[in-house]
């Protein structure tokens, strides 16, 4: 009998948020951009995986335990004698915050030592967020991304920009763009990552690097749009009451590589409608909370969907 193997693979970073809550009180919480998105591909139905580095303190624990209660497979999970990353949030309202981690365990993931086999059964791999801006953890992951590209490997890519993208950022972006099948790109992503106060002017010029992959663009409350090869389309959320928008993005992607693996044949105008489904599930809920296979459905007959001239 064949082993069994991820379906869904999110190679990156995942850290520990260390939000303020009072004064001097603090609240520690399991994050970081891949690794959201490997716990709600698998909270949508799909055999998933978290491939990163973590620390053997209680942070690391944390998150051990987080990724076995989500359902992750393990084998793809490294832990290594250093220190965590964290991201401190000393304000939430205006966001504020910076990252510690100058040698943290993340930086010290190996894609060498994953489980032998792992790319020949992977069906989609994802990357993003800031594992493509810290070195030298940036230059193994976008060699992987090579690998997997030049194997036929469908990959998608998320920014999720962070102030730690500077201009030195620009080239991996470009790259990860031309590599990506998939790129899922936000109005708050492009006015940090190109300074742009015309975001869907930048849009369509950063499109023709790639011009046969799927973009789907996230302007928030106002919903999503998805140019493809075939067609593109706009789909506008039903209205509903927010409890924060933390890991909204990461639920959203998510939401289309789910949607994408599991109907492959549905029309590209279903996987917008559960993609975007599944980011404003996710706004339902305080913190990072990926959305259920109901909450998807309950909401994704409220999405209203229309193709663009």
């Amino acid at each position: 009998m064949a082993e069994n193997f991820p379906r869904f693979v999110s190679a990156g970073e995942a850290l520990t948020d260390m939000i303020r809550i009072d004064g001097d009180s603090w609240s520690s919480k399991t994050g970081g951009s891949i690794w959201n998105v490997a716990r709600a591909a698998a909270r949508l139905g799909v055999a998933s995986a978290f491939a990163g580095s973590i620390s053997r303190c209680c942070f690391g624990d944390a998150l051990w335990s987080d990724s076995e209660t989500a359902g992750l497979d393990l084998r793809f999970l490294q832990r290594v004698d250093r220190p965590p990353l964290l991201a401190i949030v000393p304000q939430s309202h205006p966001p504020h915050y910076f990252f510690i981690g100058n040698d943290s365990a993340d930086l010290y993931f190996t894609p060498q030592a994953l489980p032998p086999g792992w790319r020949e059964h992977a069906e989609w791999v994802h990357f993003g967020s800031i594992s493509l801006a810290r070195q030298p953890l940036a230059g193994r992951l976008l060699e992987l991304a090579e690998e997997l590209h030049e194997a036929g490997v469908p990959i998608s890519y998320d920014p999720n920009y962070r102030n730690i993208m500077d201009k030195e950022f620009l080239p991996v972006f470009e790259k990860m763009c031309r590599l990506a099948d998939v790129i899922k790109l936000s109005d708050e992503d492009l006015a940090g990552l190109m300074g742009s106060d015309c975001p869907r002017q930048t849009l369509e010029e950063i499109r023709r690097w790639h011009p046969d992959a799927w973009w789907l663009y996230t302007e928030g409350p106002r919903g999503a749009t998805l140019f493809t090869p075939q067609g593109a389309w706009q789909a506008t959320p039903p209205a509903i009451t927010v409890a924060d928008t933390v890991g909204a993005g990461d639920a959203c992607a998510a939401g289309l590589i789910a949607s994408r693996l599991s109907a492959p044949d549905e029309s590209p105008q279903r996987h917008l409608a559960r993609a975007v489904a599944a980011g404003t599930a996710a706004c339902q809920h305080a913190g990072a909370t990926p959305p259920t296979q109901a909450s998807v459905s309950a909401l994704i007959h409220g999405i209203q969907v229309r193709q663009l001239i």
